[in-house]
């Protein structure tokens, strides 16, 4: 079984397709990221699904790959005796069909090929009816078909088609395969070569719009590019990953569907698209934010569908083993329900910043929206909750889940005194004094001298050091100092952060987990806030160097195995790379009073970025809180 780190992920902006080393397509869900899978041999076997082109007789992983420069489009190159060979990946973006598409290239001498697709729809279930025809195959099963079209001869052997030809220097080989619903007509056939102009033009012209520079552009770049493949380009909507259940721990159950998008996610987004200059993208998400929350307050979801759909059923899918027989294999989400009071502030924190980046003059259609949050959190705000690391065990007063209460106060007090919104901006102001109390005397522990993961415990969390990052308190406040310390020393292994501590059982789940990418992100952050650059760009660049070798992060790194764990690509990964190479590349702490700097054209696309994009809070500079005696030890 490939590693998680040998996959690459190709898409066309309403599913992917994830790519291995040895040039076999393992994962691939139609006709959208959350559709049931295709081909899913990674959570099984061959016989579960996949598309294999690689040499024949020489199996194995390729000599090179790469994405072309500032694209989506994956080269594979194999050296083997007699000559060499390339496979070029992509999808193009989509119009009306369903296309994935590759192009065996002749690079040197003579190669002999084998081709072999094994489509099962229905996550591995369903074996298709297949037919020949002068083109290729079509086949057909439930509601889906699929056909290929090759130049290349096919036959059917123990329901597979098998493909096996020689390819020369100079030859181009080309292999389509699309989708569509089984009662609808054959898609019309697309030119391959023209298709791959197309998806070569398209993401160079969308990377360029970037306004990243210096040191660690190739790294943001790629980051958001993976960023826009995740994105589900009907709604504006962007999956936290591309897979499902890909373990946070190597046979272990910790396995979940990250096919959806997440609420919490919306902040994060807004400030890596915004500060890159994608103020379409970021529009778009905004969008989808509003109508995903649209409705009853009290019933705000942690996540939501594709289309901000809310019913999310999780269920088990018993015949696949799971990544290394990590079981059991899951679809749908149960923690969609879940009460995460963290996310009433996420949401009004991410619309605080899209009201800062619009243009002067601006009408906020959604207030109406963040007045009814707010009014409900005013009500619920000191109710215990399962927490942003979604909790399956008691619910409790989470340290976290307070401050983002802290957090949806102070961005509504700070719009209705900045921008000229109405509200009880003075109740709300009293609040946001009462939860920030609430917070100093009961989220802290003198003896361990830091913030702990909820209310009268003695455990720690990695979310902990996002209170400077959201301006709670300041990067220099001595209880930030000391919670930042405690972490380094007690929550993390080989030097990354985990998220919390497993073996207290309070998650309600067994076995344990990987160290947490986003969270040692935040680490870099915390660490600059607090003057330590070196330190943070030297864990900066340890996590870099985590990365595979096309640049792309899974959810979590196992420092035993050395491997990454976790579905993948994982936006939440990529989201904090974006901020924290901005962060370095300016040489600014985040939270610091004087803002980062702006990007080079700030006038670009449907709105501008503020001056402080990237600090604390969204859209506005956040000053030290107003002193409070027990704001210090």
């Amino acid at each position: 079984m490939p590693r998680i780190e040998d996959y690459a992920i190709i898409g066309d902006l309403n599913t992917a397709a994830l790519v291995g080393r040895n040039g076999s397509i393992d994962w691939m869900c139609l006709p959208r990221f959350d559709s049931p899978a295709c081909f899913a041999a990674l959570l099984d076997t061959s016989e579960a699904g996949r598309w294999l082109i690689a040499p024949a007789g020489a199996p194995g992983n390729c000599t090179r790959r790469r994405y072309r420069p500032d694209t989506l489009i994956l080269e594979t190159e194999w050296e083997v005796d007699g000559g060499a060979v390339r496979v070029t990946d992509f999808m193009p973006v989509r119009d009306d069909a369903v296309d994935l598409v590759r192009i065996v290239e002749g690079l040197s001498g003579e190669v002999a090929m084998r081709g072999e697709v094994v489509l099962r729809f229905d996550y591995g279930r369903v074996v298709p009816w297949v037919r020949h025809s002068k083109h290729g195959i079509s086949a057909v099963a439930g509601p889906d078909s699929a056909y290929l079209t090759t130049p290349a001869p096919l036959r059917g052997e123990n329901k597979h088609t098998v493909s096996e030809f020689t390819v020369r220097a100079g030859d181009r080989i080309p292999f389509v395969l699309r989708w569509a619903p089984s009662h609808e007509p054959e898609p019309r056939r697309i030119d391959p070569f023209k298709a791959f102009d197309a998806t070569d033009s398209f993401w160079r012209e969308w990377i360029a719009r970037s306004e990243m520079e210096g040191k660690y552009k190739d790294p943001v770049e790629r980051s958001l590019i993976t960023l826009k493949a995740l994105t589900y380009a009907p709604t504006g909507g962007i999956v936290a990953a591309a897979t499902t259940s890909l373990p946070e721990q190597l046979g272990g159950s910790r396995n979940w569907d990250y096919r959806f998008c997440w609420l919490r996610d919306a902040t994060l987004t807004l400030q890596s698209l915004l500060a890159a200059g994608y103020t379409e993208e970021a529009a778009a998400w905004r969008e989808w934010l509003l109508r995903a929350i649209a409705g009853d307050p009290s019933e705000l979801q942690i996540v939501y569908g594709l289309d901000g759909s809310r019913r999310l059923p999780e269920a088990d899918i018993p015949w696949l083993s799971g990544y290394e027989n990590s079981r059991p294999v899951r679809t749908g989400n149960a923690a969609a329900p879940q009460l995460q009071l963290d996310v009433w502030g996420e949401v009004l924190d991410g619309l605080s910043l899209t009201r800062a980046a619009s243009p002067p003059g601006t009408v906020d259609t959604s207030w109406d929206i963040q007045v009814a949050l707010m009014e409900y959190l005013e009500g619920a705000w000191d109710k215990p909750d399962n927490g942003l690391w979604e909790m399956r065990g008691p619910r409790r007063h989470f340290t976290h889940s307070k401050v983002m209460a802290w957090v949806a106060a102070d961005r509504m007090v700070k719009a209705v005194r900045t921008s000229g919104l109405p509200g009880p901006d003075d109740r709300w102001a009293a609040l946001r004094s009462g939860i920030h109390a609430d917070v100093m005397r009961n989220g802290f522990n003198e003896e361990l001298n830091s913030f702990v993961q909820s209310y009268g415990s003695k455990e720690l969390d990695a979310s902990l050091l996002l209170v400077p990052r959201v301006g709670f308190l300041p990067h220099r406040h001595p209880r930030v100092a000391g919670t930042v310390q405690a972490i380094q020393e007690r929550l993390t292994e080989d030097g990354l952060v985990l998220r919390y501590r497993t073996e207290s059982g309070h998650d309600g789940l067994t076995g344990h987990e990987g160290v947490f990418l986003a969270c040692s992100f935040w680490l870099v952050d915390a660490l600059l806030g607090l003057g330590r650059g070196d330190q943070a760009t030297a864990l900066f660049e340890r996590l870099l160097s985590l990365r595979n070798d096309v640049g792309l992060l899974s959810e979590e790194w196992d420092p035993a195995s050395q491997r990454q764990l976790g579905n993948t690509p994982q936006a939440f990964s990529h989201f904090p790379l974006i901020h924290c190479a901005l962060q370095l590349h300016h040489g600014e702490a985040h939270g610091s009073d004087t803002p980062l700097q702006r990007p080079k054209h700030p006038e670009r696309g449907s709105g501008q970025l503020p001056k402080n994009a990237m600090q604390s809070g969204p859209g506005t500079s956040h000053p030290a809180p107003e002193k409070r005696p027990e704001t210090s030890r």
